[in-house]
């Protein structure tokens, strides 16, 4: 199951670096860049600015990960959905992701009925709950996303 969207750029990048295989400092030699320098730029300390963008997918493309699309998207307000290549699906492929989605499903739903096993939905709660939903609706698409692309007719 996904990991929750990330509140601040920092938090994805850590995120981001820590999660690479060997950690930190092989995300720092991935980039071609000493370990103390990524860590400045994780936290922006010592005047570095932040990692870039192009950065940050390299990272994430080894990772598998997709922490900076999810929290830009989040900053709008919307989700991130990736639309899977053709060349990639089969049937197998499609159950996978139709059963992604009702895991995520589940996991907004349990979230629904413990906070409301006390009859309200304080704001940590709540927050919580958009979160999972985002999760809930990205798995969802991804999966109608995935049917249409397999079985589009190709001109």
């Amino acid at each position: 199951m996904k990991t929750p969207v990330l509140e601040t750029r920092r938090q994805v990048m850590a995120a981001v670096s820590n999660a690479f295989p060997g950690g930190m400092d092989c995300a720092a030699a991935r980039l071609g860049i000493k370990d103390k320098r990524l860590e400045n730029q994780i936290y922006e300390t010592a005047g570095c600015k932040p990692l870039s963008d192009a950065e940050i997918f390299v990272l994430e493309s080894e990772t598998k990960t997709e922490h900076l699309p999810d929290y830009i998207c989040a900053m709008y307000g919307g989700v991130f959905v990736k639309i899977p290549e053709a060349g990639e699906l089969d049937n197998v492929d499609l159950y996978q992701r139709s059963l992604a989605a009702s895991a995520q499903r589940g996991a907004l739903d349990q979230m629904v009925a413990s906070a409301l096993e006390d009859g309200e939905i304080n704001a940590s709660e709540a927050k919580k709950i958009r979160a999972l939903h985002a999760k809930y609706m990205s798995a969802s698409l991804e999966a109608i996303g995935a049917v249409i692309e397999l079985h589009k007719a190709r001109v």
